[in-house]
């Protein structure tokens, strides 16, 4: 297991975890409709991307929802579990607006991936027609080999194991995907490895003071402040303060650190908090 430090950001991984979970149990629940009814109609369809170009142009909104979308429990579990835990560590150190970001992108370059692969080698001629990727984890990859980009050398407790670095799990995982790729599922395996370049590249470029998620952060942060600025509207007087109250906390805490310990003994996050507030 992994243990770390709560984190009041965690609700946003918290709520991609849930719209996975949502979107899996009203797919089975219209699936069971259909089969009642004796309907031939596969949501899957019209949710999976596919490496036929001529389908993808005429649903291009799949290179966004196959991200969401799995078939047996068995699929839907396994993500969510990677997704927590390196969504987890991911918010140790990066912000809700970059972890989204990151899950959006990664989808959507490992489906650019699946669908530029599947057009490019002759080995995939017979079943580019009929290809449809559909999961989150080309998304779940970028973020975890995102954070392994940014701390490679974070040590964990996984199961029986100590002590292990995220950068050895990340090599293993993109090792595993290279070589199963003639073994079935390819256009998985790729997608998977096209999520994962992109999390490299995010932070490659991060580091260099270059945002390749600029414009989706941006997207996502207009969304979130337009929300929030709903909510504050219906709050109370007593809410107010209460809100208020927890964030000077949370500033003082951070400059209680400061003092303590200097100012590059923040993380990334606790930076970003102080500069809102300048």
């Amino acid at each position: 297991m992994v243990f770390l430090k709560r984190n009041k950001e965690n609700n946003y991984l918290t709520n991609l975890i849930y719209f996975n979970i949502c979107v899996f149990i009203v797919i089975g629940i219209f699936n069971v409709f259909f089969y009642l009814l004796q309907l031939d109609f596969e949501l899957i369809d019209y949710l999976g991307v596919s490496s036929n170009t001529n389908i993808v142009i005429k649903k291009p909104w799949t290179i966004i929802s196959y991200m969401f979308v799995h078939i047996g429990i068995f699929h839907l579990l396994v993500n969510l579990l990677v997704l927590h835990f390196s969504g987890k560590i991911f918010l140790e150190y990066l912000s809700k607006h970059q972890l989204l970001s990151t899950y959006l992108m990664g989808g959507m370059i490992g489906a650019i991936t699946y669908i530029l692969t599947f057009n490019l080698f002759p080995v995939f001629e017979e079943i580019r027609i009929s290809s449809i990727a559909i999961g989150a984890s080309a998304s779940i990859f970028a973020i975890l080999f995102a954070i392994t980009t940014y701390v490679p050398n974070f040590s964990i407790n996984l199961f029986f194991i100590n002590g292990i670095k995220l950068k050895h799990i990340a090599i293993i995982t993109l090792i595993i995907d290279i070589l199963s790729i003639p073994k079935g599922n390819p256009g998985g395996h790729i997608a998977h490895i096209g999520g994962a370049l992109y999390g490299s590249f995010y932070i490659y470029m991060y580091k260099r003071n270059m945002n390749s998620g600029y414009l989706m952060e941006s997207l996502i942060s207009w969304v979130l402040k337009k929300n929030v600025i709903q909510y504050k509207k219906n709050e109370s007087d007593y809410e107010y303060n209460t809100r208020k109250k927890k964030e000077q906390e949370e500033i003082d805490g951070i400059l209680d650190k400061i003092n303590r310990s200097g100012y590059n003994s923040l993380s990334e996050k606790e930076k970003q908090i102080l500069f809102k507030q300048k």
